[in-house]
């Protein structure tokens, strides 16, 4: 996959990334005359998140761009201890002056959520409009603050010495993210995503990098206020909220908070539902994503969409491969078979 260097507040990275075109899996560039889609990833997992959005004829009718934030995936950059929702927010605004890319359709999930809020406030310039799914919530809840502190402290615990990794206190890390992400799902594509994903976060999250770790997963949830009234009034894109209805960390009340906070302000805002989806519905529950997320595009550009093409591929799917998905789907090992920690 392509990278590019920028240079933001944060300091300098190399971001990896991937554009999808109607006719390419993997273009050089985005086709200017349809609309573009920018797709901002959860903590934890990159941009792989996006598979099935990528692998959707329907969705593929526009340019889609995926990319590895700072400290996931291939990206390389360091994360400082500031690290808030407005600074990441920047570094989608560099790289997407880094790309050339026009205004964006940005679709964000949990995390990514979060930062695309804060792009439509801080760069309305760069936004048509914001779809963002399993949002986070106006205030972090307590458990979930805690939950996710009890993966950082067992993901520390396995690597306190590198000669010798504690694979149990790992394993209890990564079954955590895969909870809160997945719930119980026991999938091909659960499980190629954790395998593609370890190895990275390996390489990502060590001894000398466990302050990045803390600050990305743990501190910039619970370092969150609501914005301002008068701050929200700063975005004059429409909203889409997604809440996906098996999530286990924000039931629906939390989504209805967070639109009617946008209604107060004046927003365009509305909430759909992909009832029995998890936290990170893009990969358990699809099909009504990406739906959404077409109907959404058409209904809010007025350029020319091509028709959607019988079958393409997405530009993650060897990677998936070769972590052993398989398009069969359901698994029929044990537990613990989902979880092998790389070396």
């Amino acid at each position: 996959m392509p990278q590019v260097e920028i240079q933001s507040s944060s300091g300098p990275a190399v971001i990896n990334y991937t554009i999808s075109t109607p006719s390419s899996e993997n273009a050089n560039s985005i086709d200017p005359s349809i609309p573009t889609v920018l797709f901002l990833h959860p903590v934890y997992v990159a941009q792989v998140i996006f598979h099935f959005q990528f692998a959707n004829p329907k969705v593929r009718r526009f340019n889609l761009v995926g990319f590895d934030s700072r400290s996931h995936g291939e990206t390389v950059g360091r994360v400082p201890p500031t690290y808030r929702r407005w600074h990441a927010a920047e570094d989608v605004s560099k790289f997407m002056e880094a790309l050339r890319l026009p205004p964006c359709h940005v679709v964000g999930l949990s995390l990514g959520a979060c930062v695309a809020l804060q792009m439509a406030i801080s760069y309305p310039h760069q936004v048509l409009s914001l779809f963002m799914i399993s949002p986070l919530p106006l205030i972090e809840p307590e458990i979930v603050a805690e939950g996710r502190q009890e993966i950082y402290d067992y993901w520390v615990a396995g690597q306190k010495d590198p000669e010798d990794p504690d694979q149990e206190a790992l394993l209890d890390a990564i079954f955590g993210a895969v909870q809160l992400a997945f719930n119980h799902s026991k999938t091909s594509i659960v499980n190629a995503i954790v395998q593609h994903t370890v190895p990275q976060a390996l390489r990502n999250w060590g001894p000398k990098t466990f302050e990045d770790l803390h600050t990305v997963s743990v501190t910039f949830f619970v370092d969150r206020k609501p914005h301002p009234l008068a701050v929200l009034k700063k975005v004059n894109c429409p909203i889409q909220l997604v809440h996906c209805g098996g999530d286990i960390a924000y039931p629906l009340h939390y989504v209805e908070e967070l639109r009617d906070r946008m209604q107060d302000a004046g927003l365009d805002v509305r909430i759909s539902h992909n009832p029995d989806a998890a936290h990170f519905g893009t990969i358990t529950h699809p099909e009504p994503i990406n739906e959404f997320i077409h109907d959404w595009v058409l209904n809010n550009t007025n350029l020319a969409v091509p028709p959607a093409k019988q079958d393409v591929t997405s530009p993650y799917e060897s990677a998936l491969a070769e972590a052993g998905y398989s398009k069969e789907g359901d698994l029929d090992s044990d537990e613990d078979d989902l979880f092998v920690v790389a070396s």
